[in-house]
C-alpha cells in the first residue's frame, strides 16, 4: 500500500519545463524520468515554443523570464523551482509551493528557518514575515535549515549544528529586521555569529562597494554599440524564431545597424516588420508614440534597444518590465523631477553608470558633485564626505529604492517612507540595487489607457455582481479633466466630516490622486492575454499580506528596545569591552553591592537606619479612570481653528472617563449638532449608535460634570420632516438589521461622481452592499444568464451617478450589462443610498431615477 501511495506521489499532475542555463535538456530528461516514475505526466512544449498552459498543472522552471509567466499565475498554475521535485521525493509527499517560487520579489524563498534564544513576540513576528515572504519555518535543527536566528552561539539548536556540521548560517535578528525594513535581501556576512561585524567594526569604516547581477545589461536605455559577440560572426540564436519584429521610427538607427539586425532575425527565422499590429515585439525609444500606444494595447512585448540587445547577447526571452532600463523612456520625464539636482555617493562600478542614466530618465539633472544647490542625495550608506555635506546644507539623502521606485510607479514617492532612508551599518546597497519592477498598472493608465479588459468568471449567482477586477483601472486611469467642470447640485448633498462643520450643507471635497489598491481573483482554465507583468499582490495571498503585516507591526512595537540596544552596544564600543549586559552588567552590579555593603553597615545597630533614610518613593501619578463612554463627533464647532483647545478639551473629557474615538472603533454615542448626512454619522448610524446632541459634550466641558446621555438625545423635527424621517425610528431599524441592511445588493458608482467614490464606498460598505466602480474601461462584472435559468425575477442593480457627459455614456452600457444578466437595472443619482442609509430602510421611487431626477 505505501509502495501504491509512493508510486502516485505526482498523480493527475501534468508538467511543463522551462529550460534556461541551469535547467537544460539533460537536467529535464532526467526529472522528466522521476515524475513519470511515480504517477506524473509531462507534456511537451508546442512548435513556437509556447506551453500548453491548458492541459498543464505545474511549470518547472528556475526563472520568471518566459513570456507566459503572467497568464499561468493568472490562471492559477503553480510555477516552481526543480528543487521542488527533489524536495517532494525526498518527503514522500508534494511540497509546499511559495518556498520553491523563482520570483525574486519573494526574497526568502530559498530560507528554511529555525529560531534558537530570542525572546517569543520577536520569534513570532520574524517567523510570520519570513513565511509571508517565501521562507519555511521548523522548530527543529535539520539537514534542510539554511538559517539559525539567535543572540550567541549557546544555545543547543546552535551546539547541534555545529557538531553535525550543517550547512546553515546563525545569524543575528537585526538581519532579519534590515530585510523587513528594505524589502530586500541583503548579505548576511556582517550578521553571522559567533563574531558579527555589526557589532565589531564600527558603522564609520569603509566598505568595498558590491555589484549586482541585475544590472547585467541594464545601465543604460541607449547602448552605443552592439555586443561584442553579435557583430562579426554567426550566431546560433533561437530567441527570434517565428517571431515579427518592428524598430521604431525614434530609435534613429544607423542604417547599417539595422541591415545586422534584420540579418539576424533572417537568419533565425523571424523577419521585419512596419506594422505595430503585426508585430511580436517592438522596439522604441519613448513612451508617446503611436507604435508604443497601439502595441501596448494590444498586448505585445514592447522595449528598447537595450533589451534588444540583451536578449541577442543571451538568447533568452526577457520581461522588458523587470528592469527599469529595458522598457522604452518617458520624453518628458517624471513629474516633479524637472527641477532636481540630484547626486550620488558610495555606488560604483555599472551602478553608479545605471544610476545616472536612470536619474537622466526621470528628467533630473545628474551632477557628478555635489553643491549647496543639489536638492537630493542618492546613497549606498550614510557615511561619506557628500553624506556630511548633505547634513550641513539640507540636502535629502535616500537610498538608490527611491529613484527607482519614483521611475517604476511613474510619480515621485513621499521621501518619508522609512526604507528610503534606512542603511544597514555594514553593508553596502549596491548590492541589491535594479530589483525592481515597472508598475504596469500605472503605466496602462498613464501612457496606453484603453487596453482590452481582462474580465474573470466566478462560478454561482450571488446577486451575479462579481469582483472588482475590472473597474480598478478606471479609477487609476482617472485624470482630472474628468472631475472637473461638473454641475454641483446643492440639495441633499454629503457634508464634510470636518471641523469646519455647521448648520451649513457642505460638500466633500474631491478625491485624492492616491490610487486604490487592486485586486484580481483569477479563475483557472480562463486564457488572458499574455504580456502583462504580474503584481506582487497576485503572487501573495491575502493571508501572507496579513501576517506580514503584523509581523511588521510586532517588530514596530520593538523601537524603543532595539534603539536602547543600539545606545548601549555604541557604548560598548567605545569602551572596547563590548555590548553591555549579560553577565559582565551582572558581575559589575555584585561588586558595588559587596562593596557599599561595609561602609553603609559597620554595626548591626545601624543596619536598619538606610532602611529609613532611603530616598523616598516617587510620588505616583493618578491614573487615568477608566474609559466608561466611547463617542465619536461629526459637526463639532467648538475647535474649529483652535488645535490647543482641542487638545485641552479632549483631556478634560478623558479625565471624566469619557474617550473621543476615531471613525471606525466601536463607540457608544455619536454627537451631532443636528441631523447631518456626513459619512462619519451615516458610517455610525448604520451600526445602531445613538445619537446625542452636541450640547452634552459643551455641558461636560463646561461643567466638568458628565449629564444622563438621555436626557441629550438629539431632537430636530425640522430636518426630520425634510428628510421624511423619524431619527428614533432609524436608530432602532439600525440596531435590527446590524450592518446588514444592503447586504448582497450590488451598487456601482461611477469613477467620475462627484464628491469621489470613496465616500460612498464607506457608506454602503457599512449597510453591508456588494460596492464596486463602473467607467469607461470597466468590462463586463456581471454574468450574463437567461430567464429560464434563473430562479426568481430579476435583482434590481443600482449605478450611482451625476449628469456630467462623460458619465451619461456609461448609463446605456450598464442597463445593457444587467439586462444581459436578467438584473433590473436602476440607474440611480446618489441621493437614493443618503436617504436609505439615513432611514435605515430599503425602499425605491422612481423619482431617484436619472431620467426624472436631473430633468
Amino acid at each position: 500500500m505505501a509502495d501504491h501511495e509512493e508510486s502516485a506521489l505526482f498523480g493527475l499532475c501534468t508538467f511543463a519545463f522551462v529550460p534556461d542555463k541551469d535547467l537544460n535538456d539533460k537536467a529535464i530528461a532526467e526529472l522528466s524520468r522521476s515524475i513519470i516514475k511515480y504517477g506524473g505526466n509531462v507534456c511537451d512544449r508546442k512548435r513556437d515554443g509556447s506551453l500548453p498552459l491548458a492541459n498543464i498543472t505545474h511549470i518547472i522552471s528556475n526563472t520568471i523570464e518566459f513570456p507566459q509567466y503572467d497568464t499561468s499565475i493568472t490562471m492559477m498554475i503553480p510555477v516552481v523551482k526543480s528543487k521542488w521535485i527533489a524536495a517532494s521525493l525526498a518527503k514522500g509527499k508534494q511540497a509546499q509551493i511559495r518556498p520553491y517560487t523563482p520570483d525574486p520579489r519573494m526574497i526568502f524563498s530559498d530560507v528554511s528557518l529555525s529560531c534558537a534564544d530570542i525572546p517569543s513576540n520577536d520569534k513570532d513576528a520574524i517567523i510570520g514575515a519570513t513565511m509571508a515572504m517565501g521562507g519555511m519555518h521548523s522548530e527543529h535543527v535539520t539537514k534542510l535549515t539554511t538559517h539559525i536566528c539567535a543572540l550567541s552561539t549557546d544555545h543547543p539548536k546552535v551546539q547541534i549544528a555545529m557538531e553535525k556540521r550543517h550547512k546553515c548560517k546563525v545569524v543575528l535578528p537585526h538581519w532579519f529586521d534590515d530585510c523587513f525594513k528594505l524589502g530586500k535581501r541583503i548579505d548576511e556576512g556582517p550578521y553571522l555569529l559567533p563574531d558579527p561585524e555589526i557589532l565589531r567594526v564600527s558603522p564609520d569604516h569603509s566598505i568595498e562597494a558590491q555589484c549586482s547581477p541585475y544590472l547585467d545589461g541594464a545601465i543604460t536605455t541607449r547602448p552605443d554599440y552592439m555586443p561584442p559577440d553579435v557583430e562579426g560572426r554567426e550566431l546560433g540564436l533561437t530567441v527570434f524564431k517565428d517571431k515579427k519584429l518592428m524598430l521604431s521610427k525614434d530609435l534613429k538607427l544607423r542604417q547599417r545597424l539595422r541591415d545586422i539586425i534584420a540579418a539576424l532575425l533572417a537568419n533565425q527565422g523571424g523577419e521585419m516588420t512596419e506594422s505595430a499590429d503585426e508585430c511580436d515585439w517592438l522596439v522604441c525609444r519613448y513612451r508617446d508614440t503611436d507604435e508604443y500606444i497601439r502595441a501596448s494595447q494590444l498586448g505585445k512585448t514592447v522595449g528598447n534597444l537595450s533589451w534588444l540587445f540583451y536578449i541577442i547577447q543571451h538568447n533568452a526571452w526577457s520581461n522588458p518590465m523587470h528592469r527599469l532600463l529595458h522598457y522604452p523612456e518617458p520624453r518628458d520625464g517624471i513629474p516633479g523631477f524637472r527641477d532636481m539636482r540630484i547626486s550620488v555617493s558610495n555606488y560604483g562600478g555599472e551602478a553608479r553608470i545605471y544610476l545616472e542614466n536612470l536619474i537622466k530618465a526621470a528628467g533630473a539633472d545628474f551632477t557628478k558633485t555635489m553643491k549647496a544647490d543639489n536638492t537630493h542625495l542618492v546613497t549606498a550608506r550614510d557615511n561619506s564626505e557628500k553624506c556630511e555635506a548633505a547634513r550641513d546644507w539640507n540636502i535629502h539623502m535616500v537610498n538608490h529604492l527611491w529613484i527607482e521606485e519614483s521611475y517604476a510607479k511613474c510619480e515621485m514617492q513621499a521621501l518619508t517612507v522609512p526604507k528610503y532612508t534606512c542603511f544597514p551599518p555594514r553593508t553596502n546597497l549596491g548590492e541589491i540595487i535594479g530589483q525592481t519592477f515597472l508598475d504596469e498598472n500605472k503605466l496602462e493608465a498613464l501612457y496606453f489607457p484603453g487596453a482590452p479588459e481582462k474580465t474573470t468568471p466566478v462560478p454561482g449567482r450571488k446577486r451575479k455582481a462579481v469582483d472588482t477586477t475590472d473597474e480598478q483601472p478606471t479609477v487609476e486611469g482617472q485624470g482630472p479633466s474628468e472631475t472637473s467642470g461638473r454641475k454641483v447640485r446643492k440639495e441633499f448633498d454629503i457634508m464634510r466630516d470636518t471641523e469646519e462643520e455647521n448648520t451649513e450643507m457642505a460638500e466633500l471635497p474631491l478625491p485624492s490622486k492616491r490610487r486604490p489598491t487592486e485586486f484580481a481573483t483569477p479563475a483557472r482554465g480562463r486564457h488572458v492575454r499574455s504580456g502583462k507583468e504580474n503584481e506582487t499582490p497576485s503572487t501573495v495571498t491575502s493571508s501572507s499580506r496579513s501576517a506580514k503585516d503584523k509581523a511588521l507591526g510586532r517588530l514596530s512595537n520593538l523601537a524603543p528596545d532595539i534603539a536602547l540596544y543600539e545606545k548601549e552596544k555604541k557604548r560598548g564600543l567605545k569602551d572596547g569591552h563590548g555590548p553591555w549586559g549579560g553577565k559582565r552588567a551582572a558581575d559589575l552590579i555584585e561588586r558595588e553591592h559587596l562593596n557599599r555593603r561595609p561602609a553603609l553597615s559597620p554595626t548591626a545597630g545601624e543596619e536598619e537606619e538606610p532602611k529609613v533614610e532611603k530616598r523616598p518613593a516617587k510620588r505616583t501619578k493618578p491614573s487615568l479612570p477608566e474609559v466608561e463612554v466611547r463617542v465619536i463627533l461629526t459637526g463639532f464647532t467648538r475647535w474649529v481653528n483652535d488645535k490647543q483647545k482641542e487638545d485641552a478639551d479632549r483631556k478634560k473629557l478623558r479625565d471624566m472617563g469619557i474617550a473621543v474615538v476615531q471613525d471606525g472603533q466601536p463607540c457608544d454615542y455619536l454627537i451631532a449638532p443636528q441631523l447631518v448626512r456626513t459619512v462619519k454619522f451615516l458610517r455610525n448610524l448604520s451600526k445602531g449608535a445613538i445619537v446625542l446632541s452636541s450640547t452634552w459634550v459643551e455641558h461636560c466641558l463646561d461643567t466638568k460634570q458628565v449629564p444622563d446621555p438621555e436626557e441629550y438625545l438629539l431632537k430636530d423635527r425640522e430636518n426630520e420632516q425634510r428628510f421624511g424621517l423619524k431619527l428614533e425610528t432609524s436608530i432602532r431599524r439600525a440596531q435590527e438589521n446590524r450592518g446588514q441592511l444592503l447586504a448582497g445588493i450590488p451598487i456601482y458608482c461611477t469613477a467620475g461622481i462627484k464628491n469621489g467614490t470613496e465616500s460612498y464606498e464607506a457608506i454602503a460598505g457599512a449597510n453591508g452592499a456588494i460596492f464596486m466602480v463602473y467607467g469607461p474601461k470597466s468590462g463586463s462584472t456581471i454574468r450574463p444568464t437567461n430567464p429560464e435559468d434563473d430562479e426568481g425575477g430579476p435583482d434590481p442593480v443600482y449605478l450611482l451617478t451625476t449628469s456630467t457627459p462623460e458619465e451619461k455614456k456609461l448609463w446605456k452600457r450598464f442597463e445593457d450589462m444587467a439586462r444581459r444578466g436578467n438584473m433590473e437595472p436602476r440607474v440611480v443619482a446618489s441621493d437614493w443610498l443618503l436617504d436609505v442609509a439615513m432611514k435605515q430602510e430599503v425602499s425605491f421611487d422612481e423619482k431617484y431615477l436619472v431620467s426624472n431626477y436631473f430633468t
